[in-house]
């Protein structure tokens, strides 16, 4: 019999009332864009988002934009959402996007995301899936699941705190409840953290592949028998590190403020994860594709229930990674934040599978969805022991 989601699952459709989308547009519309100063004026965005950038995107959210086809486009996606039991958080709703299999024999695959990105950031690689399979010869199950806390998934519960264990807990139920005992993780960002304690912590979960690694020492940008990419990719990091941190201190250290300052006002909101998809990006992605993601987040309240990881992430022990027993991969893009450069992830785990690409960065499936997706079933090849 031909594989079909279980009932827990339940279609979801996606569609903002009229009452929300008119009340944004009339907070947007009243949003005051402040003063221009040197630093906004500057167009090398070296101090943040311009004066000018956002005087634009203002206009084109206002003007332009059309979010109700982005809706009909992220509708044209199998979109479910499950109740999920659990110890810790209570009673959740998790949503994911679903592509499933008629072959007896697929294999599931869990796509996980980060900040300040979505769900949102494996459309293009699914759209790839959906032009090059039908149901009936794709080799894949797909689950691409708004983590715990973002977006369209609830949030933890109001009297404990929430940490990516919880996070992992919740997705390898997700995984189990669809039917599936064995699949691979995938992610990037929080979603590789999530996926390294899924691969560690949970038998179920048979192997990682990673587009993100955390390495906790950096080797010298000169020293010898690096690469000049690897040499850039340590340039780029030091230089991250110095300077562009300070968002994450201020969501590890007084997230309470941020989530409550960024909650009042789509235009903050838009400075501050623009700010992110320029950046961290090889080419800046278009308007329309950071409008959606900030959109999403606006209409969710993503916001204050995605940075909960921070705390962990800034200011817990930046060790190395524990070491991954399982079929181990690295796709290396290199505007990512961090050089994951060969020699140092092997050590990470039982590397089976390592790429590296010439061009994308920090949101691969987003920039680089057909390298992701070949890097990720060859990987499966590599990795999956039936």
């Amino acid at each position: 019999m031909s594989y079909s989601p279980p009932s827990s699952a339940v279609p979801f459709t996606l569609n903002v009332s009229d009452k929300d989308f008119s009340e944004f547009r009339q907070l947007l519309q009243l949003s005051r864009i402040g003063p221009l100063t040197w630093e906004g004026k500057q167009d090398d965005r070296r101090f943040g988002v311009t004066h000018q950038w956002l005087t634009e995107a203002k206009d084109y959210w206002l003007n332009k934009y059309n979010w109700r086809a982005q809706e009909m486009h992220i509708n044209s996606f199998s979109n479910y959402k499950m109740a999920i039991q659990d110890e810790v958080g209570g009673d959740l709703s998790v949503h994911f996007v679903g592509m499933f299999s008629e072959k007896k024999d697929a294999i599931p695959i869990v796509l996980m995301h980060g900040w300040p990105g979505s769900f949102l950031e494996f459309l293009p690689m699914l759209g790839l899936v959906r032009g090059k399979y039908s149901p009936s010869n794709l080799p894949y199950h797909l689950v691409v699941p708004s983590l715990p806390g973002y977006t369209l998934s609830s949030g933890g519960p109001l009297d404990r705190d929430w940490s990516m264990d919880d996070t992992a807990r919740v997705i390898d139920k997700v995984m189990k409840n669809l039917g599936f005992n064995k699949y691979i993780a995938q992610g990037g960002d929080v979603g590789s953290f999530v996926g390294r304690l899924l691969a560690t912590d949970y038998d179920s979960c048979a192997a990682l592949h990673l587009n993100f690694t955390r390495i906790a020492e950096l080797p010298d940008a000169n020293e010898p028998g690096l690469s000049e990419a690897q040499k850039k990719g340590v340039a780029r990091a030091k230089h991250w590190r110095e300077t562009g941190m300070a968002y994450a201190m201020e969501h590890g250290s007084r997230p309470s403020t941020i989530s409550l300052v960024l909650s009042s006002n789509p235009l903050a909101l838009l400075a501050w994860i623009g700010e992110k998809m320029l950046e961290w990006t090889d080419d800046d992605p278009s308007l329309d594709t950071i409008l959606t993601n900030v959109s999403l987040y606006w209409f969710t309240q993503g916001f204050p229930r995605s940075i909960y990881p921070y705390r962990k992430l800034i200011y817990g022990p930046r060790a190395e990674p524990p070491y991954v027993q399982k079929p181990l991969g690295f796709s290396w893009f290199p505007m990512e934040l961090g050089p994951m450069i060969k020699s140092l992830a092997e050590k990470q785990g039982n590397m089976v599978f390592y790429r590296k690409h010439e061009k994308g960065g920090h949101f691969a499936a987003l920039e680089q969805p057909k390298e992701l997706l070949e890097d990720v079933e060859d990987f499966v090849k590599a990795a999956w022991k039936v």
